[in-house]
């Protein structure tokens, strides 16, 4: 979230697309209600009629698939109809910007495709530049290469005419839509946007989010109370899980592993820290180096040197796209032996549950750590008509390594909000069940030992790690979350040659890093969480003087406690608020501090720096210059398994050129004369995820696995409420209980009928009542192939048929 949770109450619009918030974050929703009492408007863009909805002052169903198609649309109406905050988009966005004479857009395409290779050459798709290596703008927006009028001739096409065709969404009522968008435009409006898996889970994912930010740019939006754009998390620390970097390829903090290119400290760094292309800029990336530094200080103590690049050497250099797919595909192909899940359920949770099976039946060993028995920890085991397993016929090995719950435990959660909060442990763990760390710990014991044993690749980075633990088996909590935060290695003076801190005092911001190895923090972005002065993720203070939810004396929200990111922009270049009813941050003469924790530098009023003090530009991207792959703007590709058989903006490319498809998975493209449905996924109340599937209470609420159709669809196949039925895709099939809804229509897309089948993820092979259930995943039916750049599968849009099931 750029806001938090309760910043929603201060909207005048929500707009909620690609989440189901009232079904899937029920307590976070009250913000909404909250929002609603105070006269602001509800609208939901969504296949479904859900429960969200059903509290909406409007519902516009959608074909799963299509939302670019949708907000491009609306881009094009807010430029046409000239309904942007023009302030803000002048300075605080990069509308003034010339684009490289070199890019361009034809028939689908973005300029340096590389059809061999199925990725772009990036080069075009930058600014001009002047002598100085300075981005050349435009103030007037006059100039055609503008990225305001670049984008005014890409969105040209997305007319009402257009998105309904591609959508099936009515042209009146997204146009009505459109209107209540625009009057958010006024400096005294805001729309805020709440999105969750149903925008991420597509090969369009990051494209969808774009679409959405770009809307809140050109609005005036982003660094607004009530605004923002904001990602719903899918349970309690998945936004900490991020912030740590528990992705293959990634660090804390968001910086990635360098790959095996970056052959040095140098130049690795100079390909991750961004250059300053506008003069006087904030930049904050340009502190990478004081970032990593410190972080690698962290890993390797004493061993992290300015020789070896600070422990540069020590990290791995990744060679390949590494994420849970392409484990799956590894051991397919015999190169990877072992895995360790560590509180995730793969065989539930992966797409292509058959594909993932037989990747797992061809291991030699496999740990999991996990407070219960999964479908992952149990997978050589036959459960059922649909899992096709002979147990005698695995020769995996598994190891069931018993964890703790969070309520088992202390520690800090990192919700939606970027707020990391503590919590005391609640009671004791079961049985064997040990702490995460306290088994990562022993076997990094016993690691160290056959090291020292046997030897083997990878001692000397293994040798280097520090482990400076009271108990070296057992980190606590408190020990672990103060070297997150970070410490004074030697004693700190700051320009003026002023004491800061002595030597091993925790530091209070990530302003104090530095790279010359005299500080530490295993994360940036959390210093200040544990400081001298105590546990601030302990605070609960909820005092509110701002009025605006504002309260930062609760807990301690990354990064600097700040509560709104990019809140300078809701002031103008001379410092004046928007709405003076929204006032976070003010100058005082001396910085940018009032209700909340400014995200500035000490720049005046009136200075040229921008707002956007993580970007090389200070201002936000409408054409984004790097980092994504699939196009500097946005645009609609049909998914790989599409209803319709073109893409109606550009027939010759239908799909997205960039997504990841493994050649073996081609094999399991579905057709739509075969499948002719539009499957998308999604969540119940009543369970949390598939860990509830083995509880008695959740079972009673939600007995067994459903799957609902249209009135429609169910008269055309002969389908009555409560029939068992099969749901079949080119991957396999699950048997479900047939509800028949209105709260599913048909939509007319580009001259042809189609229905959706709304299919709940939660039940699985492991269950209590075994009504039906027994042997059938969600994710049975579900694609593998991924997004270029998160590798995010499909979950949210394939085809399936469905037909009566024998009992």
């Amino acid at each position: 979230m750029t806001n938090n949770w309760v910043d929603i109450k201060n909207a005048n619009l929500i707009l909620v697309q690609g989440g189901n918030p009232a079904e899937a974050h029920p307590v976070g929703f009250r913000w909404v209600i909250e929002a609603k009492k105070n006269g602001a408007k509800i609208i939901v863009v969504d296949p479904r009629f859900n429960r969200t909805a059903s509290v909406a002052d409007l519902h516009a169903p959608i074909r799963s698939g299509s939302d670019i198609a949708f907000l491009m649309g609306v881009i094009r109406y807010l430029l046409e109809t000239n309904q942007i905050q023009h302030e803000y988009v002048k300075h605080y966005t990069n509308a003034s910007f010339l684009v490289n004479e070199g890019y361009k857009f034809e028939d689908g395409l973005f300029s340096g495709f590389d059809e061999a290779k199925g990725k772009y050459d990036k080069s075009t798709w930058n600014y001009q530049f002047d002598e100085n290596g300075h981005a050349k703008r435009d103030m007037t927006l006059q100039h055609p290469r503008c990225v305001i009028n670049v984008l005014k001739e890409h969105v040209s096409r997305y007319t009402p005419e257009m998105v309904e065709k591609v959508t099936g969404v009515k042209q009146k009522t997204f146009l009505q839509i459109c209107e209540e968008i625009g009057k958010t435009s006024a400096p005294n409006k805001t729309m805020t946007h709440l999105y969750a898996l149903g925008f991420t889970e597509h090969t369009i994912g990051t494209q969808n989010i774009r679409s959405m930010a770009m809307i809140q740019l050109l609005l005036g939006n982003i660094g607004m109370p009530g605004g923002g754009i904001n990602a719903l998390r899918g349970h309690s620390n998945v936004q900490g899980t991020t912030d740590m970097g528990l992705l293959p390829t990634m660090l804390p903090g968001y910086m990635r592993l360098p790959n095996e290119k970056e052959t040095s400290y140098e130049q690795y760094m100079n390909a991750i820290t961004p250059k300053d292309i506008v003069p006087n800029q904030v930049n904050y990336y340009r502190n990478t180096s004081k970032f990593f530094v410190s972080m690698m200080k962290t890993f390797y103590g004493d061993k992290a040197t300015k020789e070896n690049g600070w422990g540069f050497d020590f990290l791995p250099k990744v060679d390949r796209i590494y994420d849970p797919i392409t484990h799956v595909k590894m051991m397919h192909d015999g190169e990877l032996n072992g895995w360790i899940l560590q509180g995730f359920n793969v065989l539930n949770s992966l797409p292509n549950k058959n594909k993932t099976v037989a990747g797992m039946s061809k291991l030699k060993y496999l740990v999991v750590m996990d407070p219960l028995q999964t479908e992952s920890s149990e997978f050589w085991k036959n459960f059922g008509e649909s899992n096709n397993v002979n147990p005698a016929e695995i020769q995996t090995e598994v190891f069931r390594l018993p964890t703790t719950c969070f309520a088992e435990e202390d520690g800090s959660i990192a919700n939606s909000g970027r707020w990391a909060q503590w919590h005391q442990k609640s009671c004791d763990q079961p049985g064997e069940a040990l702490p995460d760390a306290e088994i990562l710990s022993m076997l990094r014991e016993e690691m160290h030992e056959l090291y020292k044993k046997e030897g083997g690749r990878g001692i000397e980075s293994f040798e280097a790690m520090t482990w400076n633990y009271a108990q070296p088996h057992s980190p606590s909590s408190v020990e672990l979350a103060k070297e997150l935060n970070g410490y004074a290695l030697e004693d700190l003076y700051d320009a003026n040659n002023n004491l800061i801190y002595k030597k091993g005092q925790l530091l209070n911001g990530f302003a104090h890093l530095r790279d010359d190895g005299t500080t530490t923090s295993g994360n940036w972005l959390y210093v200040g969480q544990w400081t001298e002065k105590g546990n601030q993720m302990a605070n609960r203070d909820n005092s509110d003087p701002s009025g605006l939810g504002c309260t930062v004396g609760w807990s301690f929200a990354w990064p600097a406690n700040r509560r709104v990111l990019y809140n300078r922009a809701s002031l103008d270049i001379n410092g004046n608020p928007w709405d003076k009813h929204r006032q976070l941050i003010k100058w005082n003469g001396k910085n940018w501090n009032w209700f909340d924790i400014a995200d500035y530098g000490t720049q005046p009023p009136g200075s040229d720096a921008g707002p956007f003090i993580m970007s090389a530009e200070g201002v936000g991207r409408l054409f984004a210059v790097d980092k994504v792959n699939s196009g500097p703007v946005p645009e609609h590709y049909e998914p790989i398994e599409s209803p319709i058989d073109t893409n109606p903006l550009h027939p010759s490319v239908v799909t997205d050129p960039t997504v990841r498809i493994y050649k073996e998975d081609r094999e399991f493209i579905g057709s739509n004369k075969e499948y002719p449905f539009v499957a998308t996924t999604y969540r119940l109340t009543e369970h949390f995820h598939s860990w509830t599937a083995q509880a008695a209470l959740n079972i009673i609420a939600q007995p067994q696995q459903f799957v609902e159709i249209g009135e429609a669809l169910a008269a055309e196949k002969g389908i009555q409420k409560g029939d068992m039925v099969k749901v079949t895709s080119r991957r396999g099939y699950i048997k479900a209980v047939a509800v028949v809804t209105k709260r599913l229509k048909a939509l007319e897309i580009d001259g042809r009928t189609v229905h959706h089948v709304g299919i709940p993820i939660h039940w699985n092979m492991k269950v209590l009542n075994g009504k039906g259930n027994r042997g059938f995943s969600s994710n049975t039916l579900t694609p593998s192939w991924g997004e270029s750049v998160t590798q995010t599968p499909e979950y949210k849009t394939f085809l399936v048929n469905i037909e009566k099931a024998e009992v």
